[in-house]
């Protein structure tokens, strides 16, 4: 997601960053560079161009030019603008006083919207909610029988009719709705039908049911892949139905991003959530700042800490800690923080995260995700007696170990001897009486076991790091 805008943009910073001090022509040459890389992501022209207008005219000010870094204000003002750009604030669901809240989704066909009903659905019951998803589109083949699979993978109800009815989508949803109702249903999805292009009497359906049931969101669904294309039938879902938000799917794919950062300011419509995966958690609310900060190549450190919140379970982080203190970290502990890791998604996603961190750099590091997984089948393949003591691991158990996970002994005598180490640099970092060798060490739960324990998980190279996750 945006890794070619993101790798443009960190280039020119880069390049200002090495002057001393930054000219008005330093900063028109910057801000050709910086419209090239929008226009190349398929931003739209018009957006481009009062974008670099407003920062030239902010850029090129006295108090610019003439501070002590001026390098890091014009990247302040081009972070600021881009946040402004994307929307200024979060914006998030409206919901309702008087439950059900109910979202109707709209748009074109394949932009995903059956399984954004799904991952809705899921987000909300994270949430502690009672979501009803509602099969309206009848007519795709077996759209109904996708929502009902959905439903069934996330234990949460959807309101169908039976065939041969002939109810219409908008009767579909004034009955799901009162259902709702009487099963105590707070939040109702409404999967409506997509056409390959916008036409007339998909409109009016929609019109109908906006009128029905009233729905206090209507999202519209648009594929990231599409590009500047989505930018014009928004503006006609917009102008037909008054949209209240979008949500951009896809964003996982080989995308350049532009019809993300055009869509807000051309409409004026809020970007309400993005679809990062295929998987029904690849969800995540839409912060303009910590997008903005992404693309910048700052790193969106919020965004990291809260998926860590999500897998970790405090009353394991709090077991884990005290382990560390006592040094008693074993392999069932290793494998418990790898499925942890899991959870929060791919490394490489977790690494962009980083401030600095950019897809060349990735690229360096060189990283396996499969590497991982061969590390926990490792571990899977002992009992439980050899990872509470991987010290009784001998030469036949190491065979038997080799040939339970489908790799070499060499391997398993790598994976354990990279344990050790990380179990001898925990023991060292923690110190005599179980804390920390470092002042003001202190506090509790994972977050701190670790900042005191030292082992980050490493990504290979020189200087006694492990290589868990490089070739």
């Amino acid at each position: 997601m945006f890794e070619s805008l993101s790798d443009k943009l960190q280039s020119v910073f880069r390049n200002l960053s090495g002057k001393g001090k930054v000219s008005e022509g330093d900063v028109n040459e910057a801000m050709r560079e910086v419209r090239l890389a929008l226009l190349e992501a398929d931003v739209n022209f018009r957006v481009v161009k009062e974008f670099v207008a407003k920062v030239k005219e902010k850029a090129i000010g006295v108090e610019v030019l003439e501070s002590l870094s001026p390098a890091q204000q014009v990247i302040k003002i081009v972070n600021d603008e881009m946040v402004e750009l994307l929307g200024g604030t979060q914006t998030g669901i409206n919901l309702s006083p008087d439950p059900p809240t109910v979202i109707m989704l709209c748009g074109l066909q394949g932009a995903g919207k059956t399984t954004l009903s799904g991952k809705l659905a899921a987000w909300y019951k994270k949430q502690g909610r009672n979501p009803l998803m509602v099969a309206c589109d009848i007519y795709r083949p077996a759209a109904v029988k996708q929502l009902q699979v959905l439903g069934e993978q996330i234990k949460i109800p959807v309101f169908t009719l039976p065939p041969g009815e002939g109810k219409s989508p908008p009767t579909i949803a004034r009955s799901a709705i009162q259902q709702a109702k009487e099963n105590g249903n707070d939040i109702v999805i409404l999967d409506t039908a997509g056409r390959l292009a916008i036409d007339e009497e998909l409109m009016d359906e929609l019109g109908q049911m906006k009128v029905w049931v009233k729905p206090h969101e209507i999202l519209l669904v648009v594929d990231a892949m599409v590009g500047q294309d989505a930018v014009n039938f928004a503006n006609e879902f917009n102008a037909k139905l008054g949209l209240t938000g979008f949500v951009m799917t896809k964003m996982d794919g080989d995308t350049r991003g532009g019809a993300a950062i055009s869509i807000r300011e051309v409409t004026g419509v809020p970007i309400k959530f993005l679809g990062t995966g295929e998987k029904l958690d690849a969800l995540e609310p839409f912060y303009p700042d910590r997008l903005a900060s992404r693309i910048l190549g700052m790193g969106d450190i919020l965004s990291l800490i809260e998926r860590a919140q999500e897998a970790v379970d405090e009353k394991k982080a709090a077991e884990l800690e005290k382990k560390l203190r006592e040094s008693k970290f074993d392999l069932n502990d290793f494998l418990e923080q790898m499925q942890q890791m899991k959870k929060m998604g791919p490394l490489e996603n977790i690494l962009k995260m980083l401030p600095g961190v950019n897809s060349q750099m990735l690229d360096q590091v060189n990283i396996d995700p499969k590497l991982l997984a061969r590390k926990e089948a490792i571990v899977q393949s002992m009992t439980q007696e050899e990872r509470r003591n991987p010290a009784v691991i001998n030469g036949p158990r190491r065979r038997r170990i080799a040939k339970g996970c489908g790799q070499s002994v060499q391997d398993v005598n790598q994976f354990l001897n990279e344990f050790e180490q990380m179990r001898k640099m925990i023991r060292n970092m923690m110190g005599p009486g179980g804390q920390a060798n470092k002042p003001g060490a202190g506090g509790n739960g994972l977050g701190s076991a670790i900042r005191r324990s030292g082992p980050k998980m490493p990504t290979g190279g020189k200087g006694g790091r492990f290589r868990f996750f490089k070739h």
